[in-house]
């Protein structure tokens, strides 16, 4: 175990052992074929964990897919605080293509068939993934077609995206599948977000990401594309276990995509993800004590703000868990390391990433192994076990 005392904490990076401890169960995971390559970050007030096994090094830029999701409602945020957008202001002040919302009469209804949207959609509706837009639990569910056929939803492949004025306009085409603040939905508000965050400055999602929060905390290694020489393969499970390359390290993500997707377009390393992380864990701060977000809006990323019936319908994804702004919050303690509070999300890239604020606890697991479905696959579970036992 080798120490390096910083500033504020005691940093405890794991050398590889057989025995127990984050690399070991790294370790077994790349050996039985799980993973090609993880990094892993378990950090408490004084002391971090951190173990690398595989194709993964700790500064390997990884694609962190719906991790992301956080750093873009914290750029909303930030333009609250500088008075630029207004919680319950009207989106379509940003984004007139979301005025004189329809519809659909009931979610099975055709996409022809369509009422008024009985407000207009806000800001508020936008962070809280409750503007009518997205993936409820049925997938079969007319209007959710053009979510992935106009719109490229689903997994994300950053070059498939039309620009942003482009994909506005086409969303504008779109029916609702539910009114503006009655449910939640997955996914489609956080690109709903990059798009009100570059209409609202003026400049493109990721330029204002590297001025406002990337370069401020100190996060080189964030972006939407990163060097091919720098990439490792992303991988795709096939059903007989065997890993199939679903992105190259010249794909999707080596060179800036015409849509800098604030659900899921970003490249990142352990290091700036977990530097993320700290700031919500301080409050808003960065490390050298800067202001970054404000308390106030802190707690609005990291509280639940769906009704129990929203969670229920949200199961799919939630497993019984709540929503803040831009990721889950936990409600209840279905498993050892569900703790009131929890706030962060997973990626489908095979990536995760959660603080808890009450006692500093932070957890990064990044993989390149893809997700066959919603719910996070054991080596996340093994990881968010050995974290809460810790």
């Amino acid at each position: 175990m080798r120490e390096v005392r910083g500033a504020d904490e005691v940093r405890a990076e794991s050398e590889p052992s057989g025995s127990g401890g984050l690399q070991a169960l790294l370790d077994r995971r790349v050996a039985d074929g799980t993973v090609p390559g993880a990094v892993a970050l378990v950090a408490r007030p004084g002391q971090v964990e951190t173990a690398a096994a595989g194709e993964l090094g700790r500064g390997s830029p990884v694609r962190i897919a719906s991790v992301g999701k956080p750093v873009t409602a914290a750029a909303v945020l930030q333009l609250v605080d500088d008075g630029v957008l207004a919680l319950d202001a009207p989106v379509e002040r940003w984004l007139p293509e979301l005025a004189d919302r329809r519809v659909v009469r009931t979610p099975r209804a055709p996409v022809t068939d369509t009422v008024p949207a009985d407000r207009p959609v806000t800001v508020r509706d936008v962070l809280e993934s409750r503007a009518g837009y997205g993936f409820p639990a049925d997938f079969s569910l007319p209007a959710l077609a053009p979510l992935f056929t106009e719109l490229g939803q689903g997994p994300p492949q950053p070059q498939r995206f039309a620009p942003p004025d482009e994909w506005a306009a086409a969303l504008a085409e779109v029916p609702m599948l539910h009114q503006p603040g009655a449910a939640w939905l997955y996914n489609t508000c956080s690109d709903i977000q990059g798009v009100l965050v570059a209409r609202a400055t003026g400049q493109p999602l990721d330029q204002v990401l590297e001025e406002r929060l990337f370069d401020p905390l100190g996060m080189p290694d964030t972006a939407f594309h990163a060097p091919p020489d720098r990439l490792s393969p992303l991988y795709r499970p096939n059903p007989d276990g065997t890993l199939t390359v679903a992105d190259p390290p010249d794909g999707q993500w080596s060179t800036p995509p015409p849509f800098p997707s604030g659900a899921g377009g970003l490249v990142s390393t352990l290091d700036d993800v977990f530097t993320f992380l700290r700031m919500l864990r301080s409050g808003g701060r960065a490390e050298d004590g800067r202001r970054v977000l404000s308390l106030g809006a802190v707690r609005l990323m990291t509280t639940d703000h769906l009704t129990e019936r929203q969670r229920a319908d949200s199961e799919l994804f939630l497993e019984g868990q709540g929503w803040g702004y831009g990721g889950s919050v936990d409600v209840a303690r279905r498993d050892p390391w569900n703790v009131p509070g929890r706030y962060g999300w997973v990626g489908g890239t095979g990536t995760a990433a959660h603080v808890v604020r009450s006692t500093g606890l932070v957890t990064v697991l990044l993989t390149q192994r893809e997700l066959t479905g919603p719910t996070p696959p054991p080596l996340m579970r093994e990881f968010w076990r050995y974290a809460a036992d810790g």
